[in-house]
C-alpha cells in the first residue's frame, strides 16, 4: 500500500509544526522542501525526527559531484529517510551521491518536474517532439543504473517505470489531487486511487490537505481513496 507524504509547504517552522501536531499520526512522512528549509534550516528537520516523524527532504540537489556528496552526508546526519537529487545532474553526480547515501538514506532522483509539459522540454533542452514518458523512463533508467533507490515521477508514468525498471525501484508521485479538486500549478496530476493502482510507492500531497478546513479528515479521505 502506498505511503502518504504530507508536503509542509509553509513559510515558518511554527506553522509547519502546528500542521504536524494537527495531523498527528495520520501522515506516514513529512516533506520539507526548498522554502521551508531555506527559512527554518536543518532545525526543522531535527524537530521532526526528534518527535519520531519520518522526513522526505526535497532539496533536488544538482551540482558538481563533490558538493552533492557533502549535501547527502549532511542530510543523512540529520536523520532524513529520503532525499532528492536531479537526474539531470549526470551519471557521475548520481553515482557519487548513491555511494554517499548507501545504507544511510534513500536517494530519489527527480526526472521531470510535474509542472513541465512537452513544450517545456523543447524550450529548455531543445528536443523537438520529445515524449514525456520516454524522457522520464530514460532518466529513470539512468538513476537505477547509478544506484539510486527510486525516482520522482507523475502517476501517468509509474506503470511503465515499474514494468521496465523493476517493481522494487521506488516511485514517489507528486501532483496528487483528489477527484474534482483544483490542479493549481501542476501540469501532470493524478488522483490518489489512480496513483496507487499504477504502483506508486509514495504519494505526495500538499494543498489538498494543508489548506483543507479539516486537514486530518482530508488526509484520511485521501488515504481511503488510495486504498
Amino acid at each position: 500500500m502506498a505511503e502518504i507524504i504530507v508536503a509542509l509547504d509553509f513559510a515558518s517552522a511554527d506553522d509547519a509544526m502546528s500542521m504536524v501536531d494537527l495531523l498527528g499520526t495520520e501522515g506516514d512522512f513529512y516533506k520539507v522542501g526548498l522554502e521551508l528549509y531555506t527559512r527554518a534550516g536543518p532545525e526543522i528537520v531535527r524537530s521532526l525526527t526528534q518527535t519520531g516523524r519520518r522526513v522526505f527532504l526535497d532539496l533536488k540537489l544538482h551540482d558538481i559531484p563533490n558538493t552533492v556528496v557533502g549535501g547527502v552526508s549532511a542530510a543523512a546526519a540529520l536523520g532524513v529517510e529520503l532525499l532528492t537529487v536531479h537526474c539531470s545532474g549526470g551519471r557521475a553526480m548520481l553515482e557519487a551521491a548513491a555511494d554517499a547515501a548507501a545504507g544511510r538514506l534513500g536517494l530519489i532522483g527527480v526526472t521531470l518536474l510535474t509542472s513541465l509539459a512537452t513544450e517545456d522540454i523543447e524550450a529548455v533542452w531543445g528536443r523537438s517532439g520529445a515524449n514525456i514518458g520516454d524522457e522520464v523512463l530514460r532518466l529513470g533508467a539512468l538513476a537505477r543504473e547509478a544506484g539510486l533507490s527510486g525516482v520522482v515521477a507523475s502517476g501517468s508514468e509509474v506503470a511503465r517505470l515499474k514494468s521496465e525498471l523493476g517493481a522494487d525501484f521506488k516511485v514517489v508521485t507528486p501532483g496528487i489531487r483528489p477527484a474534482g479538486s483544483d490542479v493549481a500549478d501542476q501540469a501532470r496530476v493524478v488522483t490518489p486511487a489512480a496513483a496507487a493502482a499504477s504502483g506508486s510507492d509514495y504519494l505526495v500531497v500538499g494543498r489538498p490537505v494543508t489548506r483543507a478546513e479539516d486537514p486530518a479528515a482530508a488526509l484520511r479521505a485521501i488515504r481511503e481513496e488510495a486504498a
